[in-house]
């Protein structure tokens, strides 16, 4: 039996906030105790918060694939994805791994299946300071879609997929404006160029998409898998997420759309980076203004992992109806009960000892020291 305390500990529960101490025995939460009752690790009155749950972070690519045309050995890549994300106090980590070619990625078949071994891999390996899951990322304009997602979805690690069409003049690219502005540079195109590179892509997204989505979800529905909806922007987006079963609307891009996911009982999540920076990076709405209408739910770190501990902190200074428990729950619990992971999200008795040591300084709070199952891990 292995036992360790965590004392003089600011703990952030699900609906208040309490000084005392946290007991772990054998990786759970043996006992929580207010005041000065129990002896172990003195906190000095930093916050104790649950280990972070990251839902969807392309962090892992950008690390698989460092630069342009550079792949990276992906057991090196997703242990330097893993310390950064542990290092920020996150605990479980949803991997998104992009499926489906274009010809912007090329065929990306073998590096699909690269990544996803590399989890499977480093997890049986004990390589691994987080629990990492893989997050399927489905770009339904593509050919090859349905194929990766037969070729992976039965895997054990794969715990979610996410619907997407990034098609320019849909969803999150309604106005094609953001669109030329990120993807002519990118691509080094002219305008002749993008014009037609426009029309080929929207030609592939009437070819494809509608049959993808529909193989998709015949076959999540099968073996039982989570699915995301992504960039809802219209309500009638949000009425094909209900009839589709979605469970998650991943980055709502106005107000309408993510008031009626959340109605509908959809976990709205929206981008951490956002909440830090005050704004969406392609002019969509703020997570904030989603926050304090009341129908924001779930954050994820997306593209930067530090972000997802930040925004929890700095969430009740931005939207007043706010609270802390409420806020960590946005990056804890909710997260967790989302993905169907109802051993963790939160400091309970019987639950995992997934914690983190934080800081309270201004403007950036700092991570102090994160356990995962009751073994120090950062």
């Amino acid at each position: 039996m292995s036992e360790f305390a965590l004392a003089n500990a600011r703990i952030v529960l699900n609906d208040e906030v309490v000084t005392g101490s946290v007991l772990v025995r054998d990786g759970v939460v043996a006992a929580i105790d207010t005041g000065s009752v129990r002896a172990g690790e003195d906190m000095e009155g930093d916050y104790v918060i649950p280990g972070l749950v990251e839902l969807h972070t392309d962090h892992f690519e950008n690390h698989y694939r460092p630069r342009p045309g550079v792949t990276w050995n992906a057991i090196a890549a997703l242990q330097s994805h893993d310390a950064q994300v542990a290092g920020a106090g996150i605990t479980t980590v949803f991997d998104a791994v992009r499926i489906g070619s274009d010809p912007e990625v090329g065929d990306i078949t073998a590096d699909v299946r690269a990544m996803v071994d590399a989890v499977a891999e480093a997890d049986a390996g004990d390589r691994l300071r987080a629990d990492h899951h893989i997050h399927l990322r489905c770009e339904l304009a593509t050919p090859d879609v349905a194929q990766h997602f037969e070729d992976n979805c039965s895997n054990p690690i794969v715990g979610l997929a996410s619907l997407m069409d990034h098609t320019p003049g849909a969803r999150q690219y309604t106005t094609l404006e953001h669109y030329i502005a990120y993807y002519q540079k990118k691509l080094r195109l002219s305008d002749a160029e993008m014009a037609k590179y426009i029309a080929d892509r929207q030609a592939e997204r009437d070819l494809y998409a509608d049959k993808n989505r529909a193989a998709i979800l015949k076959r999540g529905r099968e073996i039982g898998l989570a699915f995301a909806s992504h960039d809802d922007a219209t309500v009638a987006h949000v009425d094909e997420a209900v009839r589709d079963g979605m469970a998650i609307a991943e980055f709502p891009t106005t107000m309408e759309a993510a008031r009626a996911c959340h109605e509908a009982g959809m976990a709205v999540l929206m981008g951490a980076p956002n909440v830090v920076r005050g704004k969406s990076h392609n002019g969509n709405i703020s997570a904030a203004e989603l926050a304090r209408a009341g129908v924001l739910d779930v954050l994820s770190s997306d593209y930067v992992p530090f972000s997802l501990i930040y925004a929890a902190f700095l969430l009740p200074e931005v939207a007043d109806s706010i609270t802390l428990p409420e806020s960590v729950g946005m990056v804890t619990s909710r997260p967790a009960a989302a993905a169907h992971l109802n051993d963790r999200g939160e400091i309970a008795v019987g639950k995992r000892a997934d914690l983190v040591r934080v800081r309270r300084t201004d403007p950036v709070p700092v991570v102090r020291a994160v356990w995962r199952q009751g073994k120090r891990v950062s």
